[in-house]
């Protein structure tokens, strides 16, 4: 039994400099300064990628960490745990659990305190992530996070703080499980999914999706032209899907030129189907041709959108895509 793990910078590996802290430790760096981790028994094998914020990590990126992983598991590493920024993690776990085939836990961790703070985050969620890494009763849950000991699906985890070490959540489902005394409990394994065709690389440096969140008085203008320039649009809309009737048109036309995905600016719950009616409503929208996002936030319907059009996928494929993930 091992875990390789994968260090990506971020807050987790940061050290002090003149102007703010600063990337600076290794993944051995990381792993030294982990209180328990030899006591585990389970040799960690280092690597490092790009000690880079998370702003920085792109697709690409991400898509050659999972490349990097699934060697490693194929290699025998029991699981496998990547350590990055906080900024994009919810973002980069999913489109990881969108393409990870293996019943090997991958594993996303952080921290919120860098490492020159009183009560630094870092070695506790390090600790845990190994430890859900090595797992069996992790096997087959696709891609998780283990932060504050709380272990949830990529799939459904949001960050809902900018500051807080609790800053991991998932609003519609809660942790899958949780790290006790170091033994690692599973409550609610989330449902098992097919992984999607892997973007094909030069398309996905073409392919843009825009992300456009409604706000009060919006007149749509930032939608002009946007067919021309973008493959995809998602829509933070109101509430269970609405905007201003005047935008309802507009959004139908460009809904008939790309696919334009219906989600919710509230960060949790569902877009609704068919119970409001009024011009603007989810019923009208969808009627109009954009897709029901459902339960997916704006963020990862954009991962999961522009995921889709690298990978050639046509629009009755993004259809059915979104309606058994939404």
């Amino acid at each position: 039994m091992s875990v390789a793990l994968f260090a990506l910078g971020g807050t987790i590996a940061m050290s002090g400099h003149q102007g703010g802290v600063v990337a600076r430790l290794t993944a051995a760096d990381l792993t030294a300064g982990v209180p328990g981790l030899a006591e585990l028994g389970v040799p960690v094998h280092v690597h490092d990628v790009d000690a880079v914020p998370s702003a920085d990590l792109t697709f690409a990126r991400i898509l050659d960490v999972v490349d990097r992983a699934a060697a490693a598991v194929r290699g025998g590493a029991s699981g496998v745990v990547v350590t990055q920024g906080t900024d994009t993690l919810e973002e980069t776990a999913f489109l990881a659990d969108l393409v990870w085939p293996h019943a090997q836990p991958l594993v996303f961790t952080g921290a919120m305190r860098n490492p020159t703070l009183a009560g630094a985050d870092g070695p506790a969620n390090v600790l845990a992530a190994v430890e859900v890494a090595a797992s069996p009763a992790a096997r087959g849950l696709g891609v998780l996070v283990a932060f504050d000991d709380d272990i949830h699906a990529a799939r459904w985890v949001r960050k809902t703080h900018s500051t807080s070490t609790a800053t991991f959540a998932s609003p519609n489902a809660g942790p899958i499980g949780h790290v006790v005394e170091g033994r690692v409990r599973v409550l609610a394994a989330p449902p098992p999914r097919t992984p999607l065709d892997r973007p094909d690389p030069e398309r996905l440096a073409t392919t843009r999706v825009a992300l456009h969140t409604m706000t009060l008085d919006d007149d749509g203008a930032a939608l002009d032209g946007l067919a021309d320039t973008h493959q995809g649009l998602v829509v933070a809309a109101y509430g269970v899907g609405h905007v201003p009737s005047a935008l309802a048109a507009p959004l139908g036309t460009l809904a008939g030129r790309i696919p334009v995905v219906l989600t919710s600016r509230t960060g949790a719950g569902p877009v609704l189907s068919h119970t409001y009616g009024a011009v603007g409503s989810e019923t009208d929208l969808l009627r109009r041709g954009l897709l029901n996002g459902g339960l997916l936030h704006p963020y990862q319907a954009r991962v999961l959108l522009r995921t889709l059009l690298a990978a050639d996928a046509d629009r009755d494929r993004i259809a059915r895509v979104f309606a058994e993930r939404a």
